[in-house]
């Protein structure tokens, strides 16, 4: 009785470690196995108009406490690329580092904020998934966008080298090109919530001389949104 025990134990550990070693081969060793796991779209984008507005929070000013709004529309063309377009208006109020400078230094730094943008972005979104948190999925796409951008801006490069002029700014304009990344969290089929960084490139001139540089502003932005 004890040999037959001892038998069926040895088996049965034989069959064990088999088991592993064919697992093992056939993760490491064999090469032209592939596994593709499908999931199926909840929210389904393609020929979905979509509108969100939310709020901004600039992260490249120096002297400024930058924040605004922003609105943007767009359309999907099939499930991976759209095309958009958004309007941002800002809002500036001089920071603590602008106050130190000026009465520290008894001199201006020097500004230069953007009051308004808009433009058009194509927006691809390679990523989509689902998010169990507190016994609740969350589905959420991940997207991409770039595309040309038109600030209307003020800086004070003319009159900040002169003492008798300052705090003077003077309109500018320029033409620039948008990157942007958004996380986009579903609600339910029509309503979802944003996640927006951006950074816009322009070329403008500093206030030494009139040779431009590109230049670049940031902005992180939260939004809701309606999809149909």
């Amino acid at each position: 009785m004890k040999k037959l025990l001892l038998f069926i134990l040895v088996i049965s550990c034989t069959k064990s470690v088999a088991k592993e070693g064919d697992l093992y081969n056939f993760m490491w060793l064999d090469q032209d196995k592939k596994v593709y796991v499908l999931q199926n779209k909840v929210y389904q984008k393609k020929r979905t108009t979509y509108m969100d507005i939310g709020c901004i929070s600039n992260l490249t000013g120096k002297y400024q406490e930058t924040n605004g709004v922003h609105f943007n529309i767009g359309h999907y063309l099939n499930e991976e690329w759209a095309i958009e377009i958004f309007y941002k208006q800002y809002f500036h109020q001089n920071n603590d580092t602008y106050n130190s400078v000026l009465k520290i230094n008894a001199t201006e730094p020097f500004v230069r904020r953007i009051n308004q943008m808009y433009g058009a972005l194509a927006v691809w979104s390679p990523f989509y998934g689902k998010i169990n948190t507190f016994n609740h999925i969350f589905y959420f796409d991940w997207s991409f966008g770039v595309g040309p951008a038109i600030l209307s801006a003020e800086s004070n490069r003319k009159t900040v080298l002169d003492p008798a002029s300052s705090g003077s700014y003077e309109s500018e304009k320029y033409i620039g090109a948008q990157i942007k990344t958004t996380l986009k969290f579903h609600i339910n089929s029509n309503w979802h919530l944003g996640i927006n960084l951006s950074n816009t490139t322009f070329d403008a001139p500093g206030p030494i001389d009139n040779t431009k540089k590109l230049r670049h502003t940031r902005d992180a932005m939260l939004s809701i949104g309606f999809s149909f």
